[in-house]
């Protein structure tokens, strides 16, 4: 699967460095997401922990022509929606 990513156009770079998020991570939740959600305008969410033990959140679409993905961008959850998150995979494996 093709995966871009949202450039920022004052630093050239993939909006998700501005967060300090690397594609690496990014590629993690997406592969084994704890929590998958519907988005603003077809937008999706994933949310997961990356195996260095971070939680992110990936905003992205899906490219159906491409066949692929298109980052928008991922941060790392902190403070109450990381509560609310732990807080509702517990709920899903009780």
């Amino acid at each position: 699967m093709k995966i871009r990513y949202y450039i920022d156009p004052e630093t050239g770079l993939p909006h998700i460095y501005n967060h300090d998020v690397c594609e690496v991570e990014v590629e993690e939740i997406l592969e084994h997401p704890g929590e998958l959600r519907p988005g603003n305008d077809n937008s999706r969410i994933a949310v997961g922990q990356t195996y260095s033990g971070r939680y992110l959140r990936v905003i992205y679409l899906r490219e159906t022509k491409s066949n692929g993905l298109f980052i928008i961008t991922a941060y790392e959850l902190s403070g109450k929606p990381l509560k609310a998150y732990l807080k509702r995979r517990r709920r899903k494996i009780q």
